[in-house]
């Protein structure tokens, strides 16, 4: 439903949509539970989500034109129940987090995301990453996991902010279709998955076990590491590594986490 139009650069709505993107972003975000989503294939997910968990649409802001992209690829119906403002293209302009924006940005919320709620799930396969820094790799693994079937992703203590825009932007759309938990320390991801039956893989360079030797499992925890510093002791998990015929040393954890995810994932 449309309750108004924006067209002055210093209504109240685009004050709240910069200060979600701006440099303090992190911080309003974690405590209003809030966060920005633009352009058309996230907005369109964020519109028919496919989880109960996922966040929410608050508000959207679109353009003529934005709508009209919009509303070609859904069911229009779907925008009646969303308050809707139309700005002008110089509002939208001053909104934005991109350089060139679609007309189109979603004000969203999200839960609590708990250790506590992701056991009630009772989840098979879960992906975790600790202490993960790029929101490009975040963003991609969380895609790469809903391709694979699984069934939640966690994230460590002082991993990157999820709900950054470019993080959000790197899953596209896959926010709305798989579960996200943060916060989630890696002693306490373990204990979960040994209480569940879910047999753990702590995948390093050092690893021990060579991941074509392990048979896809029903269930599965699939732990990845930093960027930069891989991952600590992980009592508890098998520690696995991805052999490779080339020269190269490592591999990015994003390319990692798909060739585990996708070996995993059994019969697709």
């Amino acid at each position: 439903m449309t309750n108004n139009h924006i067209s002055s650069l210093h209504s109240p709505h685009v004050e709240r949509v910069k200060a979600l993107l701006g440099p303090r972003g992190k911080k309003i975000r974690a405590v209003e539970k809030s966060f920005i989503a633009d352009g058309i294939q996230s907005v369109r997910e964020a519109l028919q989500p496919r989880i109960e968990l996922a966040p929410l649409v608050e508000r959207l802001y679109l353009t003529d034109s934005g709508r009209e992209r919009l509303i070609a690829g859904i069911d229009a119906q779907l925008l009646d129940s969303v308050e809707i403002s139309m700005v002008t293209d110089e509002v939208m302009n001053a909104m934005a987090d991109t350089e060139s924006p679609q007309g189109i940005i979603a004000l969203c919320t999200h839960k609590e995301m708990s250790a506590y709620k992701l056991s009630k799930l009772e989840p098979k396969k879960i992906a975790y990453f600790w202490e993960i820094q790029d929101p490009g790799n975040s963003g991609t693994v969380i895609r790469t996991a809903d391709a694979c079937g699984f069934d939640a992703v966690a994230f460590s203590p002082r991993s990157v902010d999820l709900y950054s825009p470019k993080t959000v932007r790197s899953t596209a759309g896959s926010l709305w279709h798989i579960p996200v938990f943060e916060d989630i320390e890696l002693a306490e991801i373990i204990q979960l998955a040994t209480d569940a039956g879910i047999e753990s893989y702590a995948f390093a360079g050092d690893g021990d076990t060579r991941l074509p030797a392990i048979s896809a499992a029903e269930k599965a925890l699939l732990i990845f590491g930093n960027e930069a510093r891989g991952l600590p002791d992980t009592p508890g998990a098998t520690r696995t590594m991805i052999p490779m015929k080339g020269f190269t040393e490592s591999l990015n954890v994003a390319s990692a986490a798909a060739i585990a995810m996708y070996h995993f994932a059994g019969n697709i």
